[in-house]
């Protein structure tokens, strides 16, 4: 039997590839129909309830390890919350039905439904707070770019991998005030910056493939939560990521000590932020760069996807074509 094959070696299911992509093709689709409406709750709430219903009826013991805040804070899918049938593998999962809730509301591009699953215990439990950030794509040696490094440090390693200039090295940053110096110490170096209002996930991901993205790294603070859907992907496409926790307020260090994280100066690898059999699946909410967006049409409904796991190294592109409307509507 060959090694595609054989499944012996594999905690999860591989059949879960398809499971987790129609969950989030369910939160997308219901996210969507709230476009451009300026609503942010009503298009959250609608792609939670859509991502709860489906999650209810996969074969796992799921826990929600990054959600939308604790159970006393989110009728949402919170953090803790169990999901599933209760009859399959106990998987942490991590989601984001709705990544970029404002970008939705206005029709912009770039939002996404998210979800990563993982063996339990592979993905870290991070409170809500944000997250500083340093990402590349695959292809380098291990331990390229660093966290601590300056940044003409990490963009002068990056190009002599490359083998070009610094100046053509290509910098993903949120564009937030708080990145004022990073942005200012980038342009010094002259390198080209892609500022993104939202999306850090995507922004992330795009530096797994520069030459059609046009992003070769990531840098700067994002959510917490964001950055281990980040690393998970990355886990199964491959790439580099560092990540450190920014806790600004007491009632996030009360949380992260709920959830047994001690060390608040930590350096998270990627692997710490996601480990072992991964699952990864995004679906277009608003057409962008990394996923094309829902489409409307008479008698079909458009849906595309990306789904990943790390066992393989596989990527699926997922072009769904739904003529049953049904199953997108609550029971």
């Amino acid at each position: 039997m060959s090694s595609d094959d054989d499944t012996s070696k594999y905690k999860l299911d591989r059949l879960l590839t398809l499971e987790v992509a129609r969950v989030t093709e369910r939160a997308a689709v219901s996210a969507a129909r709230m476009r451009g409406r300026g609503d942010e709750k009503a298009a959250d709430q609608a792609a939670v309830d859509a991502m709860r219903r489906e999650l209810n009826r996969l074969p796992i013991d799921g826990t929600v390890v990054i959600g939308e805040g604790e159970r006393d804070e989110a009728p949402m899918l919170y953090i803790g919350e169990k999901v599933g049938t209760k009859h399959g593998p106990q998987v942490d999962i991590a989601l984001d039905p709705l990544e970029c809730t404002t970008v939705c509301a206005k029709n912009l591009p770039n939002s996404l439904a998210v979800l990563a699953l993982a063996e339990h215990g592979g993905l870290l439990n991070a409170p809500d707070c944000y997250m500083n950030k340093i990402a590349i794509g695959p292809g380098y040696p291990d331990g390229l770019v660093d966290l601590d490094a300056p940044v003409v440090e990490n963009i002068e390693a990056l190009a002599k991998a490359k083998g070009v200039k610094p100046e053509e090295i290509n910098v993903c940053v949120l564009d937030r005030p708080r990145h004022a110096k990073l942005i200012e110490d980038i342009r010094e170096i002259g390198c080209a910056l892609r500022l993104i209002g939202d999306g850090d996930i995507a922004g992330v991901i795009h530096c797994t493939t520069p030459d059609e993205t046009g992003i070769d790294i990531y840098m700067g603070v994002g959510g917490a939560p964001e950055g281990v859907l980040a690393a998970a992907a990355l886990r199964c496409v491959g790439g580099q990521m560092q990540g450190r926790l920014v806790i600004a307020r007491d009632d996030q260090y009360e949380r992260a000590e709920r959830m047994g994280i001690s060390d608040l100066n930590r350096k998270y690898r990627m692997e710490e932020l996601a480990s072992g059999d991964v699952y990864f699946s995004a679906t277009g909410v608003t057409d962008g760069n990394f996923l094309q967006g829902v489409k409307f049409e008479k008698n079909r409904i458009l849906t595309h996807t990306c789904v990943m796991r790390s066992t393989t190294g596989t990527m699926r592109w997922i072009e769904g074509e739904h003529t049953d409307f049904k199953k997108f509507y609550l029971d």
